[in-house]
């Protein structure tokens, strides 16, 4: 007899998702994958399915990804699958939530909808929202569950530290680091951040003594690592007794950790949203309970 439920992934994101099936007591089956000359990719899912199927996968680097659920969705659905639930805890092309240039495609509705039309639950994890409240705004899905991983992270730190300062690089940074902050009672503050390119930034910190204090620059989503790093080093400057870096989602680019180590960053750490060498918080308990609630 089938299991009531499945879950489906891809060798990029096995570790994580065998996590979750063992949480949540289902099995777990790669899809396989094979890649013509021709550069076009030849899924093969299991067969036969349960009737509600869990795909997860971290939508990082997405482009090639989001092709392969449109593959994987409708194959699902004609090999038998009623129900569809995307488990995506990073949720990619989040951020452009508006044209600043004329031309300009607004990824994140286009991005939502097209998620939307395939399954009809989506859970992620501090999803880049902006200028809107609620995921349902961007992913129109019959249930689109936005979790957060800051409650993980301040048990994280609370095992770590007594009375750091928590900063966050920009003001879109501040919920997460207010909501990482408050259960402990810890100081935070928002750094100022203008921005003068993808690589270059300016920043200023806030009114803060940092004159040897334990520093953790906690954001969401890091990439490039440049807005850490001249933070790190005005934070050094101000004689902050070391820095460490906390974030969601470790999208760093392969010479992100080496520029934060040179800037003076003593740890980084994340979750495992995104597969990463910084990876310290699992999320699969956070991920089950989100599960459950929706059978």
């Amino acid at each position: 007899m089938l299991p009531v439920m499945m879950i489906l992934s891809f060798d990029d994101y096995e570790k994580q998702s065998r996590r979750l099936a063992q949480a949540l007591a289902v099995p777990c089956i790669i899809i396989k994958r094979h890649r013509f000359p021709d550069g076009e990719n030849r899924l093969t899912l299991p067969t036969p399915l349960s009737g509600h199927v869990l795909i997860c996968r971290s939508l990082d680097l997405p482009n090639e990804k989001l092709l392969e659920l449109l593959l994987a969705a409708k194959t699902a659905r004609e090999l038998g699958a009623k129900t569809l639930t995307l488990v995506a805890p990073y949720l990619c092309y989040m951020r452009q939530d508006k044209a600043f240039n004329p031309g300009e495609a607004v990824s994140q509705p286009i991005v939502g909808n097209f998620l939307a039309g395939l399954f009809e639950n989506i859970i992620t994890v501090d999803p880049h929202l902006h200028r809107i409240q609620r995921l349902e705004q961007a992913v129109p899905a019959k249930n689109a569950v936005s979790l957060s991983a800051t409650s993980l992270m301040a048990e994280f730190l609370r095992q770590r530290f007594k009375d750091p300062v928590l900063l966050a690089p920009d003001s879109e940074a501040e919920q997460w680091v207010s909501a990482v902050a408050s259960p402990n009672a810890w100081t935070y503050g928002v750094c100022k951040k203008v921005r003068k390119g993808d690589r270059q930034v300016e920043i200023s910190l806030p009114e803060i003594d940092l004159d040897g204090r334990s520093v953790i620059i906690v954001d969401d989503i890091a990439s490039s690592g440049h807005t850490l790093v001249v933070a790190t080093k005005k934070c050094l400057f101000k004689k902050a007794k070391h820095v460490d870096v906390l974030v969601t989602h470790a999208l760093f680019d392969k010479d992100a950790k080496q520029r934060l180590k040179e800037a003076g960053v003593r740890n980084i750490w994340s979750t495992d949203s995104v597969s990463h060498e910084s990876n310290i918080i699992p999320l699969c308990g956070l991920l089950k309970d989100a599960v459950l609630h929706l059978m």
